[in-house]
């Protein structure tokens, strides 16, 4: 069986990031989502184990002090992980799995996982990302303002990762993906 590999997605909040893997699974089986681990409240129509295991804090607290997480990060006042059962599952099933994480996690899952592929999502521009982030209606004005300053910084890291893509027109974001991850897998890296 041919082995799996992990790939981290990350970007800022409001880049698309969340269209873009469920547009990437949609299209190619293989691809498996790993499902993080969070101390925030669901949204509306989020299900619990495919969308995010929501957990309380001293749950996520359990987790981290026994080594259970790949990874973790505290954003816009919650807790964030991937646990490691789903990446070593996925993965030793010949599965690409695919990690949707911000950058402290992707920064810690480089260092556990070094062959990871690392891509970066970008926004088209400043103003788009802000427009996206506001016509959501999910967060209120304070929440919105955290995740842009949160932006700025993201978006200076994006140089650490293998790939960048822009995510300004939806289908034209996908198909380089896509062409990123055939060529990984004709390398065989």
């Amino acid at each position: 069986m041919k082995s799996g590999k992990l790939i981290v997605l990350t970007g800022p909040s409001g880049v698309g990031k969340g269209t873009l893997v469920r547009s990437l699974l949609n299209r190619h089986p293989k691809l498996y989502l790993s499902v993080s681990v969070t101390t925030r409240e669901p949204r509306e129509g989020e299900i619990e184990a495919q969308h995010y295991y929501f957990v309380s804090r001293s749950r996520f607290e359990q987790m981290v002090e026994a080594g259970d997480l790949a990874e973790w990060a505290q954003f816009a006042g919650n807790f964030y992980g991937t646990p490691y059962f789903g990446l070593k599952q996925g993965i030793g099933e010949g599965k690409w799995v695919i990690l949707e994480i911000e950058l402290e996690g992707a920064r810690q899952i480089r260092n556990n996982f070094p062959e990871a592929l690392r891509i970066f999502i970008l926004p088209p521009s400043w103003e788009e990302l802000e427009r996206r982030l506001r016509s959501r209606g999910q967060d209120s004005e304070t929440a919105i303002a955290r995740r842009l300053v949160r932006a700025k910084e993201e978006i200076e890291a994006a140089g650490e990762f293998d790939f960048q893509v822009v995510n300004d027109d939806l289908e034209v974001a996908l198909k380089k993906l896509e062409s990123i991850l055939n060529l990984v897998e004709l390398s065989g890296n």
